[in-house]
């Protein structure tokens, strides 16, 4: 697979750009992106209650499935990887170097999330610790107030990752008072536009809605929009698991994707269940396997 390294990855750190991008994709320019960002975003709300496995309130929960289960990278803070990261060495992660909780609703306040650590401190982390520290992620709300803030760290952020030859991957959803839609194919498709005139190298979206129902081909204007960033389409809160499946082939195939963020669809279940889902949401993604062959992995 040729990669597109962009011109602001030094000569010294192609290499690394490289190996980091080959590693989170397994060489087939897809990414399957395990997301577990969601114990700020979402607070316990994701983790604990009716219908959430009850292992899946300890954060270690996670980190299991990451080992055990076929994925491409896993998304976490660094607070989290640092506590339970050395026990999981043979996983690939990914830094989210900012989040806020879900408290402050948009009729209160448009959304804001301000960094919690920098690049240089993810490189420092990364070389003491000798984890597989291959990206960076950053969300960006356009249509908030503060928008111009959040644009203006998340191109240094690139700029800076890049540098150190890790992978980008932005978080971007249009929201706060100015959107009405947040669901609009159309401003779904500038927003993946504007984070690739930043230079990332893939975009996490929500998947365009009509009607209320989510419509895979709806995200070609995005993907398209995007060049060669790529998109990926976040998997949403808990679907049945055919249908979940038949959408992620769909968004890839008929909609131009490259890959998906899963979160609550697979930490929600139990552990068996949970690597046994991600790894036929793997093979959807990363091996081209069908709806049907995903199943059968799915149902061991």
């Amino acid at each position: 697979m040729n990669i597109n390294v962009p011109a602001d990855v030094p000569e010294t750190s192609k290499n690394e750009y490289t190996k980091n991008y080959n590693l989170i994709t397994h060489n087939s320019g897809k990414l399957m992106l395990f997301a577990g960002d969601q114990k700020i975003e979402h607070l316990n709300d994701d983790f604990y209650g009716e219908g959430i496995a009850t292992e899946d309130n300890d954060p270690e929960h996670m980190f299991k499935i990451a080992s055990q289960g076929k994925i491409g990278v896993f998304a976490s803070q660094l607070g989290l990887i640092s506590q339970y990261g050395p026990d999981y060495k043979d996983v690939p992660y990914l830094i989210k170097l900012n989040s806020k909780t879900h408290l402050v609703k948009t009729a209160q306040s448009d959304p804001v999330s301000n960094l919690l650590y920098d690049v240089d401190q993810v490189v420092e982390f990364k070389n003491k610790s000798g984890l597989k520290i291959a990206g960076v992620g950053y969300t960006v709300y356009l249509g908030s107030e503060f928008e111009s803030q959040m644009l203006s760290e998340c191109a240094q952020i690139i700029y800076e990752a890049h540098q150190h030859g890790l992978i980008t991957v932005i978080w971007c959803y249009p929201r706060g008072k100015a959107v009405t839609n947040e669901g609009d194919s159309h401003l779904i498709a500038g927003a993946s536009g504007a984070i690739a005139s930043l230079g990332a190298d893939f975009v996490k979206v929500n998947p365009p809605k009509k009607d209320g129902k989510t419509e895979p081909m709806l995200l070609k204007e995005a993907t398209v929009s995007a060049g060669r960033t790529k998109v990926v389409c976040a998997g949403g809160s808990s679907k049945e698991v055919v249908s979940f499946l038949q959408e992620l082939h769909d968004q890839i195939h008929l909609g131009g994707t490259s890959g998906n963020a899963t979160g609550r669809n697979i930490h929600q279940k139990p552990l068996d269940e949970a690597v046994r889902f991600a790894n036929a949401i793997y093979a959807v993604t990363v091996e081209n396997k069908s709806v049907e062959e995903a199943v059968k992995i799915y149902k061991g």
